[in-house]
């Protein structure tokens, strides 16, 4: 529209000026018609030159805006790619430092594995064999028919050729029913495969001094997979049960202590459980190895409670933080566990000292709508979820390996057989 509106000017300027002219000079008509078509054609000529002059500015401006614009789209390039130069140097240096100080973990676990089984190995080979034979007297299954200890010394092999397997049951919240925890737990498996469980062999191995050696390599399998866990869910902490036997070790519960002191790192993924009794027993000395590994910043936890009728505010300066009821004491005995509470108020006294409730041996619908009735927030048991032992390959693969791995579940397991 402008372009026809300047090509009407210059026409009608040409004929006003021709006209002018032709009158000026006494022209004839078609002289001065012909005057004014070229001197339109002059103006339209200038206008042309104009515009390309123009159009040539605009191009040069152009031009000079996109060498700048990709002068600096190349800079913000080599700027991106050298801070993600930087960035995959500084991951790749704290992933070789993660890898170096695991190995170092595990390597640590390890020596100490071998150094207590070949000690309390030696011990249990100086047990007399009528000795032996009589701590596999209770509890007749298909092993304690094994005569003169054999079942001892499958225990002890099966601790020196670290034949433990880890099997992690689900603690969840309610009443979502989330998982929140999981509890490992350890089974031994005699040279067939056949698996021995905590009933069978604790009768056996506390008596013999086994039970450190256990709870140490119980704790290598707990360091292992938290390792993993962490890489996909720092929210999810596991339970890790250490026996009474074991706080009372004097060989190995400092040097367990030791280790998690330069290891508080885990301390938001690993809670240590000890049971009523082993608590009970502890004495000032136990106390102190409690309050010490609380103090790390690791969480601790108490289970196999057969009696309410605790020092809450003490267990808070412990550094409890959890307690597990069975659901049946919750939801019919109260009175005979000693409550100085009914269950319902129950939650709140344990609240008031810091303290989770957890109600566990859960088998059934009915008592989880008891359960919410009383406020419980977390609960474990069968209904769901049963122990399931950890993959082999989860606690044998490499870094490498790791770095590679698809994403599934937070852990791997495999249904106990």
């Amino acid at each position: 529209m402008l372009n026809i509106l300047i090509v009407a000017t210059y026409a009608m300027a040409a004929a006003i000026a021709g006209g002018i002219a032709g009158m000026a000079l006494g022209l004839p008509l078609y002289q001065g018609a012909m005057l004014s078509l070229i001197f339109a054609s002059l103006c339209a000529q200038v206008h042309l030159g104009m515009l390309r002059r123009k159009d040539k500015k605009k191009t040069a401006r152009d031009i000079a805006m996109l060498r700048r614009a990709g002068l600096s789209f190349q800079k913000s390039l080599d700027e991106t790619g050298s801070k993600m130069a930087e960035i995959t140097q500084i991951v790749e240096t704290r992933t070789n430092e993660n890898n170096r100080k695991i190995v170092s973990e595990l390597q640590m676990l390890e020596g100490l594995m071998r150094e207590f089984a070949s000690r309390i190995s030696n011990k249990a080979k100086e047990i007399p064999a009528p000795q032996r034979a009589s701590l596999a007297a209770p509890q007749r299954t298909a092993f304690n028919k094994l005569a003169d200890g054999t079942l001892l010394e499958m225990i002890r092999t099966s601790l020196e050729q670290n034949r433990v397997d880890l099997y992690l049951q689900p603690t969840v919240s309610l009443p979502q029913r989330k998982l929140r925890f999981y509890e490992a737990l350890s089974r031994l498996r005699a040279e067939d495969g056949t698996v021995i469980m905590p009933a069978q062999y604790m009768r056996i191995a506390a008596p013999a001094g086994l039970m450190s050696v256990v709870d140490n390599l119980l704790l290598f399998r707990c360091v292992q997979v938290v390792r993993k866990l962490t890489q996909k869910n720092r929210e999810i902490a596991i339970f890790c049960n250490i026996a009474g036997d074991t706080l009372a070790d004097v060989e190995f519960f400092p040097q367990f202590l030791e280790y998690m002191h330069h290891n508080r790192d885990l301390a938001g993924q690993i809670v240590f459980e000890f049971s009523q009794d082993a608590l009970m027993k502890a004495g000032s000395a136990g106390e102190a190895n409690l309050s010490y590994l609380s103090n790390l910043g690791f969480a601790l936890s108490l289970d196999h409670v057969e009696t309410l009728a605790v020092d809450f505010a003490k267990l808070k300066r412990l550094g409890f933080r959890h307690i597990k009821v069975r659901a049946s004491t919750l939801t019919g005995g109260m009175g005979s566990a000693q409550a100085i509470v009914a269950a319902e108020d129950f939650k709140g006294l344990l609240a008031r000292h810091g303290l989770n409730l957890i109600a566990e041996h859960v088998e059934d619908e009915k008592t989880v709508v008891q359960l919410l009735e009383y406020g419980v927030d977390f609960a474990q048991g069968y209904l769901f979820g049963e122990p399931r032992a950890v993959r082999d390959e989860v606690l044998k693969e490499t870094p490498a390996a790791e770095r590679t791995a698809g994403t599934g579940a937070v852990i791997p397991l495999r249904r106990a057989g």
